[in-house]
């Protein structure tokens, strides 16, 4: 029985997760203050090969699955199975929210209006991320690596891992200005994202949702 309830209240954690996620990243989007460092190269990365954001994140997710096997050095069926499985509906939630605060008129606001909203944004982002990575059901494959490096290779440091897993989002974001001669969703809050949402992510640990515990099985 305690191990139903252990894994009903992991998943419940995980459901809101996956909400609160997405409507972060969208909400950093929206802002047009730039957006956490995954997803703005996401964009960049959409706009230069021209297709849907939500497609963009699919196929960006698949990539990153493969190279987290590699990573692992060996193959985990469950956790290549889990990356796919949050990816999918990730990536259009990501789409959707964003075309609703769009809607809203988001990008109309006023800067300050817009800064403090991005900031929200990025909060959640990380308290999301917090989240799904202590109830260890799925996990989006981007924040998955950080949690391999953190666990596996670093000793447990999420700051440390944080910085160390954006280094392929920022070549790719590089790549495609060197191609478009564009940038896009960067700015103040990629900015943020890089500096604090290490951070802001222990904080979440031990004050968002105190009661998930972390499931480490590396």
């Amino acid at each position: 029985m305690a191990k139903i309830q252990d894994f009903n209240q992991r998943f419940n954690y995980l459901c809101l997760s996956i909400v609160i996620n997405s409507a972060g990243n969208a909400l950093a989007i929206s802002t047009n203050l730039g957006s956490a460092v995954w997803t703005a190269s996401a964009v960049n990365l959409s706009k230069w090969v021209n297709i849907p954001l939500g497609t963009t994140l699919f196929l960006y997710g698949i990539v990153v699955t493969i190279v987290n096997q590699l990573m692992i050095g060996s193959f985990d069926r469950r956790r290549f199975v889990s990356n796919l499985l949050y990816t999918i509906p990730f990536s259009y939630l990501v789409q959707f929210s964003q075309w609703i605060f769009d809607s809203l008129g988001v990008p109309t606001y006023s800067f300050w209006l817009r800064l403090i909203l991005d900031m929200i944004g990025l909060f959640c982002v990380a308290m999301a991320v917090s989240m799904y990575s202590r109830a260890k059901l799925i996990m989006h494959p981007n924040d998955d690596m950080a949690y391999i490096i953190r666990f596996k290779y670093i000793s447990g440091s999420a700051v440390t891992s944080q910085w160390l897993s954006y280094i392929p989002p920022v070549i790719i974001s590089i790549l495609a200005y060197l191609f478009t001669g564009k940038v896009f969703a960067i700015g103040f809050g990629t900015a943020f994202a890089l500096v604090f949402q290490g951070a802001m992510m222990k904080w979440s640990d031990t004050h968002a949702f105190p009661k998930l515990k972390h499931h480490v099985d590396l």
